[in-house]
């Protein structure tokens, strides 16, 4: 799917954007709303209407909210609905399934599942048009009265399949009134070859290794093989996701929008608490603003804390899919957060080196869990994992990986990348000519590649 969508962004976006910039400021929302629905049409048509009614429902909600201000009962019931609708839609296309399945298996009967495909980017638009009312209803914002610049909100292409997820108040100025100059157009152009160049030119070779592995069968490699290949998946997923998010800001900064940063060179972490600072950050912000503040957060004591950080990270895990490796994943992440917040968090700021140690080993371990597809598949490379099975399997891997995994780990790393963006804007034409050579690689790259996943597009 990811392919199909980056091929319609190459053929269409020139287009797009002599449109967008000859139009007058009145119908640049027009224009990307009408190309942000052809995007989304094109990778599940079926799903159009859904996409509409999304836009009229938060529409239609948050104006009765700001219509009625002095009757609270009407705005709770405004917000209410906006909430069952958005968590209704998600539910059905995301997690019905799962409950019928715990349903027959908890009282031994055989209900039908739907199997219903899941809409493109529904995990984010629904929480992005869920903040919407949430803002509106708390007086953050007022109400858009504007229907076309509020669907270029909720549709607006680039980040619509998988985020960052925007909110509102990110861009409700840009909305109104936004100018763009060639200084943000060629800021925009580096950001989206640079994220282009690190989901297929990174993630994309890295994840092979992981893909073999997957493949050959957890049950049939050594311990050491099985750490390298889940070290490969957690380059992959990292380089994979971020790559997409740095192609949705460039994209955002061309068309005079400021996306917020999403990735932040997680794996330079020394805890958990600061590798969730760092990864998927609009996500970690969505959850912390909108259900662990009003959950009470750390304000009513120790024992509510832990039982919030619980139900926020049960919650962020179940967000990420409808399997329960993905609840224990979140669950996992949140007793290291206990912990750390209880004692372990100050002997970590005490010892550099340990702390990094202990917050790889903490991750990898936590991406095993993630990619796991099942119990069984779960089990058995976490066995793997903490076994003493060594064989020469991994010298093969080692001798076809070696330099790609040199290679994602380097650019993971916050001082090298820093130094190599300073590098480029002292010798300007070096910059240049490396964003052509990468975008010119990229696009090869694309058109030969038949192994070309996204990660999450299934989230």
């Amino acid at each position: 799917m990811v392919f199909s969508s980056l091929t319609f962004l190459f053929r269409f976006l020139p287009l797009v954007l002599l449109v967008y910039f000859i139009v007058p400021f009145k119908l640049k929302n027009t224009v990307l709303l009408i190309f942000s629905l052809l995007f989304y049409s094109w990778g599940e048509p079926k799903y159009f209407f859904i996409m509409i009614a999304s836009i009229v429902v938060d529409f239609t909600m948050s104006g009765l909210i700001e219509r009625n201000r002095d009757n609270k009962i009407v705005c709770k019931i405004c917000l209410i609905g906006s909430c069952i609708f958005n968590l209704g839609m998600l539910m059905y296309f995301k997690y019905f399934d799962f409950f019928i399945e715990n349903i027959n298996a908890m009282f031994d009967i055989n209900i039908g599942l739907l199997r219903l495909v899941l809409p493109l980017g529904i995990s984010f638009y629904t929480f992005q048009t869920m903040s919407y009312t949430i803002d509106v209803y708390r007086g953050k914002v007022h109400a858009e009265k504007n229907i076309l610049n509020f669907g270029a909100f909720v549709t607006l292409f680039p980040q619509l399949i998988a985020g960052p997820i925007v909110r509102y108040t990110d861009i409700n100025k840009e909305l109104k009134h936004r100018e763009v100059d060639l200084s943000q157009i060629e800021k925009g152009i580096s950001l989206f070859i640079l994220g282009l160049a690190k989901k297929v030119l990174i993630a994309n070779n890295v994840g092979m290794l992981w893909t073999e592995v997957q493949t050959l069968g957890f049950s049939n490699v050594s311990t050491p093989l099985a750490w390298l290949a889940v070290l490969a998946y957690a380059l992959q997923i990292y380089f994979d996701f971020s790559g997409y998010s740095l192609m949705a800001i460039g994209l955002g900064n061309i068309f005079g929008f400021n996306f917020p940063q999403n990735f932040n060179f997680p794996y330079v972490a020394r805890s958990a608490t600061e590798f969730w600072r760092r990864w998927h950050m609009t996500l970690g912000s969505w959850f912390r603003e909108y259900v662990y503040i009003p959950l009470g957060g750390n304000r009513k004591g120790k024992i509510v804390n832990i039982i919030n950080i619980l139900i926020v990270w049960g919650l962020t895990g179940f967000w990420h899919g409808a399997d329960y490796n993905f609840i224990i994943w979140g669950l996992y992440f949140a007793v290291f957060l206990i912990i750390e917040k209880l004692w372990l968090k100050k002997y970590l700021d005490e010892h550099k080196i340990a702390s990094h140690i202990y917050l790889l080993f903490v991750v990898v371990v936590s991406w095993a869990i993630f990619a796991s597809e099942d119990f069984t598949s779960m089990n058995q490379l976490l066995s793997k994992m903490f076994s003493l099975d060594f064989k020469t399997d991994i010298v093969y891997y080692l001798r076809n990986y070696i330099i790609i995994i040199a290679i994602a780990i380097i650019f993971s790393v916050e001082k090298i990348c820093t130094k190599l963006m300073q590098f480029g804007k002292d010798i300007q034409w070096f910059k240049t000519i490396m964003l052509i050579i990468l975008l010119i690689i990229s696009i090869a790259y694309l058109v030969d590649s038949t192994y070309n996943p996204f990660l999450y597009f299934r989230f």
